[in-house]
């Protein structure tokens, strides 16, 4: 399971400089891909699929925007997580909670290649630590290796 994670954060870490719009930053993954928006979004979303999560949310001004006649690059918010890590989640810390879904964000850049990007779980539950203890701390790191192989499906 460590080289899985090592692998994947490897791979992650190296795609990081691709990426344009979005800088890196303190418990962020961002990798540039060479696809278009579209394509990473629908690659995204069987990746999630093929990992047994949901997505649980969706959120994007652009469609919003244009209706208002504004024109922004194509953006979507992809909340993701599952059931069974609620329970167990919600077994540590009711508090935690709050931070599901887990997003990923796949933005347009100005070339009309995507971005993906997402904080690692560990990094959003690392706040209720103290409540949820070596448990939760165990899920996230779970959670984080799912999200890194998720993330790779996407890009790839």
């Amino acid at each position: 399971m460590k080289s899985i994670l090592a692998t994947c954060l490897a791979f992650l870490c190296a795609t990081a400089l691709h990426a344009q719009s979005i800088a890196p930053r303190d418990g962020w993954i961002v990798i540039g891909t060479d696809k278009p928006h579209a394509e990473l979004l629908d690659d995204l979303k069987t990746a999630v699929k093929a990992n047994k999560m949901g997505i649980v949310t969706q959120a994007g001004p652009t469609g919003a925007a244009k209706a208002r006649g504004i024109t922004i690059p194509e953006n979507r918010i992809v909340g993701v997580f599952n059931n069974d890590f609620a329970v167990k989640v919600l077994a540590t810390s009711t508090a935690a909670m709050i931070e599901a879904p887990i997003r990923f964000y796949v933005t347009e850049e100005p070339d009309g290649t995507a971005t993906l990007s997402y904080k690692t779980p560990s990094f959003v539950f690392a706040p209720y630590l103290d409540e949820g203890g070596a448990t939760l701390d165990a899920l996230a790191k779970d959670l984080d290796t799912r999200f890194a192989t998720i993330a790779e499906a996407a890009v790839n």
